[in-house]
């Protein structure tokens, strides 16, 4: 099976400190679910914006989609940023903007003409539950309905990786459950997952989900994730 992503012997270092990740190897797969774990310090940020090209690593080979990432030129980012969905921790919606001008946002960078979004954006806010939000400015918005709306513009462009970054951590547990069952239905489309949590009752929520360990920089494999293709994915109740 082919790989989506591949780190080898990849650290950081932010200006002179110590390395934030030392020696981070890992192939994620097509189609996989996975859980990044770790205490906080631990390195999960600092990994998922190596993973969405925020960051270049100190040293070591990023592959996204075969292609070497650390190398790239810079001009050819931006699209490949493109097949790669985020959810922010601290949402990053833009705050003049309507939920439905917030969802649009990908499709208009893509180049989407205007009479074609109204379709997939009215087909995104059914499926987060927010049709009768649509007009409603980020600031009316609860933490939670502002958690769905980012879900929303972060999958529309129908992205190959979708990276999430503590994506329940301001919500309740019911709404948590709510939020994993968008993003295993997404999955179950072909998109590889990847989510950060330190919310071990959310991971056992997803049978034959795979989980990725990181401990003050390094990363362990407790699944064997990292050397095999997926299993089936299961969505518990």
């Amino acid at each position: 099976m082919e790989h989506v992503v591949e780190f080898q012997n990849v650290g950081l270092r932010y200006g002179t400190g110590a390395e934030t990740l030392s020696d981070i190897s890992f192939t994620l797969f097509p189609g996989s679910f996975y859980f990044l774990t770790g205490a906080s310090g631990a390195g999960k940020t600092s990994l998922l914006k190596l993973l969405y090209l925020a960051q270049r690593p100190s040293r070591g080979v990023i592959k996204l989609f075969g292609e070497d990432a650390v190398t790239m030129p810079r001009g050819r980012l931006p699209g490949f940023r493109r097949r790669i969905g985020v959810v922010f921790q601290d949402f990053r919606l833009v705050p003049h903007l309507s939920a439905f001008e917030n969802i649009a946002l990908p499709l208009r960078v893509a180049g989407v003409p205007q009479r074609d979004l109204a379709g997939p954006v009215k087909e995104m806010l059914d499926w987060i539950g927010l049709t009768d939000r649509s007009s409603a400015r980020p600031a009316t918005l609860s933490g939670g309905e502002q958690q769905r709306v980012a879900i929303a513009r972060a999958v529309i462009g129908r992205p190959e990786i979708l990276v999430a970054d503590e994506p329940t951590g301001n919500v309740d547990p019911e709404l948590a459950i709510r939020l994993l069952k968008l993003f295993s239905a997404l999955n179950k489309l072909g998109t590889t997952v990847v989510v950060a949590t330190h919310d071990i009752h959310l991971i056992g929520k997803i049978g034959g989900a795979q989980m990725m360990q990181l401990d003050r920089g390094r990363l362990s494999d407790p699944t064997g994730s990292l050397r095999h293709p997926p299993k089936p994915l299961v969505v518990g109740a």
